[in-house]
């Protein structure tokens, strides 16, 4: 049984943030329960490969038929035919396992994942998920496994910048794109606060060069606190 990272209280860090996403990376590899099986999304959420280390305990899954992946490889630890979902070069650790697409799949929609890290367009604060597709006529849509990880895994945390280019807000009270997932999102780690969401709605567990006061400002989601 894993047991989620949850603080007693919400925490406020304003005097440093927002984080980058190699900061926010490495936050997503600390709160990971120790022992959890983990999937990887592609993209940025890949990241979090780099900031696991055997006292994690954590075994990565990658969709593309492995198990037991190591960090990104680097300079001679390159070889072409060992990749993860996203063709990025990858590493081994000792007992890696390899098997079918079909197996891999297998696994992701089976329920046994127990953690799963996914980048997203949008996020309702009941943890609706929007991550393959924004609507728009000459956008390329983009599911890949996602739907699979989204009601496959016990717990989907989402890795993504809190607002677009314009300022607005991705944490919304209901998602305007195509839906990956329903009530599927339970934490959401962003540059600029930590939420868990869920039935009760979105509620803030560290903030990161903001406060929780000025977060309500910017954001049309009834936000709560611990």
């Amino acid at each position: 049984m894993t047991t989620l990272v949850r603080p007693d209280s919400t925490v406020e860090h304003t005097d440093r943030g927002p984080l980058d996403k190699h900061e926010i990376a490495a936050l997503i590899a600390g709160h990971i329960p120790h022992g959890s099986f983990v999937n990887l999304g592609i993209g940025q959420p890949t990241l979090v490969a780099d900031h696991l280390t055997a006292e994690h305990g954590v075994i990565l899954h990658t969709e593309n038929g492995m198990l037991n992946m190591g960090p990104a490889a680097v300079g001679d630890d390159i070889d072409p035919d060992l990749t993860n979902a996203g063709k990025i070069p990858v590493t081994e650790l000792p007992g890696a396992s390899y098997f079918h697409h079909a197996d891999s799949f297998a696994m992701m929609r089976g329920g046994h994942l127990d953690v799963c890290v996914l980048g997203a367009y949008q996020v309702s604060q009941n943890g609706d998920l929007a991550n393959w597709h924004t609507g728009k006529p000459d956008a390329i849509p983009a599911v890949g496994g996602a739907m699979d990880l989204a009601i496959g895994a016990k717990d989907v945390f989402v890795m993504m910048t809190l607002f677009t280019k314009d300022g607005t807000a991705k944490l919304t009270p209901a998602c305007t794109y195509p839906l990956t997932g329903r009530g599927c999102v339970s934490r959401i780690y962003t540059d600029y606060a930590v939420f868990s969401v869920g039935p009760n709605g979105a509620t803030v567990l560290e903030t990161f060069g903001i406060s929780v006061d000025e977060l309500r400002g910017r954001v049309e989601v009834e936000l709560t606190t611990i």
